[in-house]
């Protein structure tokens, strides 16, 4: 028996926490030297009040998960004779996965005959949490934990997310872009646009100047990435897509329908908000299109 644990960059709200049986270690978030936890429930402050926070300039960013959270977290399923699988953000974004692999080992010292498996998932929010709920499917088709880390490591690098913001000062803050090129972007109206491809978070496209080119320009991104990287997948419908906003509700149903009149067929999972530390890095109004193979 294991449990299947994210953290708080996998964008699982609590239906999907509970209908895939996954649970979650705690980031935090800080705003003006105060530290919060960064719950995907917001428990102690809502999503509009951490946009209202940036948007007036506050001092916001996020941390790793703490050894003792792991600890805390970990040992709750440990004390019952069950196993650990952890799936982390990507290494090349969060500390975390390296933090647990420091906290699994001294928990090893202690609970010999258990399983503490940890996972770099190569990729964040929307992608992560989808590597989370294909392990939870091929552990109800009986995989071992051992089993299930070897398929999503060899599946990791077939998903991708597409990011358009609305503006580039949070990329600014979070030492991805320049104060010079924001300042340029903010003059011609700019709308960047990321892509989170395996473990690298890469300047996609910046020269979008309204979100109707910016939704485009991702769109024609995903139709490509399905017709080469994807290919294989995308012909035999393992493909699946992911539609995700900060603050932006009513552009994400605008998208949605965009989104699928681009692509029939393939399945469309929308997931509300992207998760409160994603957002501290991006900021408010941004829209994220992902794609994540279905794994058979």
């Amino acid at each position: 028996m294991f449990k299947i644990i994210a953290d708080s960059t996998s964008d699982l709200p609590l239906v999907l926490r509970e209908k895939y049986d996954i649970d979650y270690c705690r980031m935090s978030i800080t705003c003006d030297d105060k530290e919060y936890v960064a719950d995907l429930d917001y428990k102690e402050y809502s999503a509009k009040e951490l946009y209202d926070w940036m948007r007036n300039g506050k001092r916001v960013f996020t941390s790793q998960v703490a050894d003792n959270e792991f600890r805390e977290v970990f040992k709750k399923y440990l004390d019952q004779g069950i196993d650990i699988l952890y799936i982390a953000c990507s290494s090349a974004l969060s500390a975390s996965y390296l933090a647990s692999l420091k906290v699994r080992d001294e928990l090893l010292a202690l609970y010999p005959d258990r399983k503490i498996i940890c996972i770099d998932s190569k990729i964040s929010c929307i992608g992560q949490g989808s590597l989370c709920i294909e392990a939870s499917k091929l552990k109800e088709q009986g995989k071992s934990a051992c089993e299930i880390k070897k398929i999503l490591e060899d599946d990791q690098y077939n998903s991708t997310i597409y990011i358009t913001m609305e503006t580039m000062k949070y990329l600014v803050k979070g030492g991805r872009c320049t104060p010079a090129a924001a300042a340029a972007g903010k003059l011609l109206k700019l709308k960047p646009i990321l892509k989170i491809y395996g473990d690298k978070l890469d300047k996609y496209e910046i020269f979008n100047r309204t979100i109707v080119k910016a939704k485009q320009t991702m769109i024609e991104a995903m139709k490509n990435d399905f017709n080469t990287r994807f290919k294989e997948f995308y012909d035999n419908g393992e493909m699946e897509l992911y539609i995700a906003h900060t603050n932006n509700a009513h552009q994400a149903e605008i998208f949605k329908e965009e989104v699928e009149q681009a692509f029939p067929g393939i399945k469309i999972n929308v997931i509300d908000e992207l998760s409160l530390v994603v957002s501290c890095h991006i900021g408010p109004g941004s829209l994220a299109l992902g794609s994540a193979r279905r794994i058979k």
